[in-house]
């Protein structure tokens, strides 16, 4: 059963489109994959309609600026494109997917870092020598938010993203994706028993970030659970 910790009566971001019911009676991940590695134009297709939502609202979680999502997401694909010959079927199409996507968020932040650290400010400072500074992320509102109407959703955001990043990660695998605690360890590639512990760490985090700043609801569940 899916953990519904984080559910707040409906998705924090709007669903991605449905995939056609075609689609699902008649494709697989071996179809799809053998698409993929033969150049086959319909499967490129039906990869972009399958995962371009949900890659993007998993990286845009993953950042700390979800406007540097598209650039990561498009990085993405074009891993999954180069790299669909070494996928061994060892995990599902999807797990595989998005631990590309885990590590290439990771990696854009790293970088954010190292160039934001090497970037010079304008101003001087009381005696006449230049600032050096680390710039912020801009805090401005996801797309989703700016049509979503609860004040929640954008107070749930705005917690994940303070979250350690490690903690963000199992805590948006687990309760947002709802992923298994066994996929979440392939993408991350840990041990089972780290993964659970980031989950409730996580949560236990969250829940100290929220603390005081919601209005208890029915649908509202914060309280960490513990691992399966």
């Amino acid at each position: 059963m899916a953990d519904t910790s984080l559910h707040l009566g409906g998705s924090i971001l709007a669903e991605p489109a449905e995939v056609p019911l075609g689609r699902r009676e008649t494709c697989d991940d071996s179809w799809l994959v053998e698409g993929l590695r033969a150049g086959d134009e319909k499967a490129y297709e039906v990869l972009i309609t399958d995962y371009q939502q949900p890659v993007y609202n998993l990286v845009s979680r993953l950042l700390n600026d979800p406007a540097d999502a598209c650039d990561v997401v498009q990085e993405v694909f074009f891993k999954v494109f180069r790299k669909i010959g070494a996928f061994r079927g060892d995990s599902s199409l999807k797990t595989w997917i998005y631990r590309i996507a885990v590590n290439e968020a990771y990696n854009f932040q790293r970088w954010f870092v190292r160039h934001r650290q090497r970037e010079v400010g304008l101003g001087n400072d009381e005696d006449g020598n230049v600032n050096y500074f680390h710039k912020l992320p801009d805090p401005g509102r996801s797309p989703y938010d700016c049509v979503a109407d609860s004040e929640q959703h954008l107070l749930i955001e705005e917690a994940l993203a303070r979250l350690n990043p490690s903690f963000r990660t199992a805590v948006v695998l687990r309760d947002i994706e709802e992923l298994s605690y066994e996929e979440i360890a392939e993408i991350l590639q840990v041990a089972l028993g780290t993964v659970k512990s980031r989950i409730m760490r996580g949560r236990e985090a969250l829940r100290r970030e929220l603390a005081g700043r919601l209005e208890p609801e029915p649908a509202l569940q914060l309280t960490p659970q513990p691992a399966e």
